[in-house]
């Protein structure tokens, strides 16, 4: 799907895709092993003080990578079918102002996160003193940051698209039913 619905990703769209496909399957692999570990612990009649706590702020790291990601691929929520029903001039500022909307939006959050960050100086977590809520919570402003940079990357393959008509969710669809197809076709 990738290949056709953007043709021409650039480099370093697709590196940052890299990274951040990376970046959250490793947190999730971790996040796993930390859920395990905590499980087997409480078992065997432990349990780790820490575990509530790292388990959570993971999760969030989770969520806000993998906003970035899918910003990237365009996987977030939209509505295709509406937009595509519009004039292509409509469609256009539509999308324009949508985009608009969604940076000032993500802008605003990064600019909050970094002032959440100067209030949480010289905290820590309660359960593992030894790290500071300013680098957990630094998720904020850099996700945000994150989520700007990847809208900004894929908007010109978005436009493209949009202009021509064509729906990210249709051929999806299209391309999953023609897969399943090939699959089953010596069932029938």
């Amino acid at each position: 799907m990738e290949n056709e619905a953007y043709p021409t990703l650039s480099r370093l769209n697709r590196a940052l895709s890299k990274v951040l496909e990376w970046a959250t399957i490793g947190l999730m692999i971790l996040l796993t092993l930390v859920v395990s570990a905590a499980v087997l612990a409480r078992l065997m009649g432990q349990s780790f003080s820490w575990y509530d706590e790292v388990a959570a702020i993971m999760l969030a790291w989770i969520t806000y990578y993998g906003s970035a990601l899918a910003a990237l691929h365009r996987r977030h929520i939209g509505f295709d079918t509406v937009l595509l029903s519009l004039p292509q001039n409509l469609r256009i500022a539509t999308v324009l102002i949508g985009e608009a909307i969604v940076l000032i939006f993500f802008f605003l959050m990064a600019r909050a996160g970094l002032q959440v960050l100067e209030v949480l100086a010289g905290d820590t977590l309660i359960s593992l003193t030894w790290v500071p809520i300013q680098f957990t919570q630094s998720v904020i402003p850099i996700g945000a940051i994150l989520f700007m940079l990847c809208q900004l990357l894929s908007l010109p393959g978005y436009m493209r698209l949009t202009a021509a008509g064509i729906s990210l969710e249709h051929a999806e669809i299209e391309e999953e039913v023609e897969t399943e197809l090939e699959k089953n076709k010596d069932r029938f």
